[in-house]
């Protein structure tokens, strides 16, 4: 029988710490923001709230099978 992976229990705080810095990042961002328009406003954090997927996708990769390209 072999030993599991701890792939998966690194990944998973990598994850939850790659949400939590984008998180404290996007709130350091509110500063440079807040007087713009609320439509500006809107299409910067509507971005901010997808962009952090980027980086998501060869950290899943990497926790899969333990490379982080194909």
């Amino acid at each position: 029988m072999t030993r599991p992976s701890t792939r998966p229990l690194v990944g998973t705080f990598a994850i939850i710490g790659l949400i939590v810095l984008w998180a404290a990042l996007v709130v350091m961002a509110v500063e440079q923001v807040s007087g713009w328009p609320v439509l500006a406003k809107m299409v910067v954090f509507l971005i901010a709230g997808i962009a952090w997927i980027i980086p998501l996708g060869p950290l899943l990769r990497w926790i899969h099978t333990g490379h982080f390209r194909r």
